[in-house]
C-alpha cells in the first residue's frame, strides 16, 4: 500500500511539475517529453541539446527509476517516449497496449561498477571488500523498482555476500540517488551504473557481468502520444551514429555488441 501511495504522489507531483514547465506548448514549438532511466542522466543531457538544435524541438527530460516511470506512464504520466533500463518493463507495457510494439528497440546494455567514496580512504577492488567492518553503509538502488538495484542484489548473492552485506544496505530511489549517497560520503561504497560513475568524488572498478542477468535496455513510443513521429525521430537519433558515439563514451554497450 505504501509503495502505491508513494508512486501515486510521485505521479501527481510529476504532473504538476510538467504542467508548470511545459516548454513552448503555446508557441508552435514541437515539444517532446522523454521519460528515461536515471542511468541515462549524463548521456541524454548531452544528446538532448544536440537533438533540439538539429530539429528545433524542445525536449523535457524526466529521469527516475524504470519501475516508477513505467508505473507513471501506465497511469497517465505525460510521456511521449520511454527509455527503460530493463527491456522487460518495455515489453510489459507493449503487451498492455501502453507502448507501440512497432517502435520497440534496444538501445544499450548497462554495466555495473563497484564504487568507493574517495573520502572513505582505501579503494575497494573486490566485492568482498564490502565485508570490511570499516564499510558501514553500502548503497544500491531499490531492487523493488530499479533494475540496477535488482542486478546489484543478484551480484551480491552470486559472490555469497548478500546476507552479510544486507544490514549495511541503504537504498536509492534510482541509480543517480544511489550514486549521491556515495558522492556525499553517506555510504562508503556501493554498486552503481558505469554510465554515471565518472564523477570526481568516487573511485570505481568494473563488476564481472557474468555475476548478474544482463541489463538489456529498450525504448518505445507511448501509444497515446500525439507526438509519435517526433518520438520516433528521437529514438533514431539516439540509435544513430551521433547517439551511439555518446552512449559508448558513457560506458554503455550498444546493440550489435551484446
Amino acid at each position: 500500500m505504501r509503495t502505491s501511495v508513494r508512486r501515486l504522489l510521485a505521479g501527481l507531483l510529476l504532473g504538476v511539475w510538467l504542467g508548470a514547465a511545459a516548454p513552448g506548448s503555446g508557441q508552435g514549438v514541437p515539444a517532446l517529453t522523454v521519460f528515461a532511466a536515471a542511468d541515462l542522466a549524463f548521456a541524454l543531457r548531452e544528446l538532448v541539446p544536440r537533438f533540439e538544435q538539429a530539429t528545433g524541438a524542445k525536449v523535457t527530460l524526466v529521469l527516475g527509476s524504470t519501475g516508477n516511470l513505467a508505473w507513471q506512464i501506465e497511469h497517465g504520466g505525460p510521456a511521449d517516449v520511454f527509455f527503460a533500463a530493463d527491456e522487460r518493463f518495455v515489453d510489459q507495457l507493449v503487451a498492455r497496449g501502453v507502448l507501440l510494439r512497432e517502435t520497440r528497440a534496444l538501445y544499450a546494455q548497462g554495466q555495473l561498477v563497484l564504487a568507493t567514496a574517495k573520502s572513505f580512504g582505501p579503494k575497494l577492488t573486490d566485492l568482498r571488500g564490502l565485508l570490511d567492518p570499516r564499510v558501514r553503509h553500502v548503497a544500491i538502488a531499490n531492487p523493488a523498482h530499479a533494475p540496477y538495484g535488482l542486478r546489484a542484489e543478484e551480484t551480491l548473492r552470486s559472490v555469497g555476500v548478500w546476507e552479510a552485506v544486507r544490514p549495511k544496505l541503504v537504498y536509492g530511489e534510482n541509480i543517480r540517488h544511489t550514486l549521491q549517497f556515495i558522492q556525499t560520503g553517506a555510504a562508503e561504497a556501493g554498486i552503481v551504473a558505469r554510465s554515471i560513475a565518472e564523477v570526481p568524488e568516487i573511485d570505481w572498478v568494473p563488476i564481472d557481468p557474468s555475476l548478474h542477468r544482463p541489463l538489456n535496455q529498450a525504448v518505445a513510443v507511448v501509444a497515446r502520444s500525439p507526438r509519435a513521429d517526433l518520438a520516433r525521430s528521437f529514438i533514431r537519433f539516439v540509435n544513430g551514429p551521433e547517439g551511439r558515439e555518446v552512449m559508448r563514451r558513457h560506458g554503455f554497450l550498444l546493440p550489435g555488441e551484446f
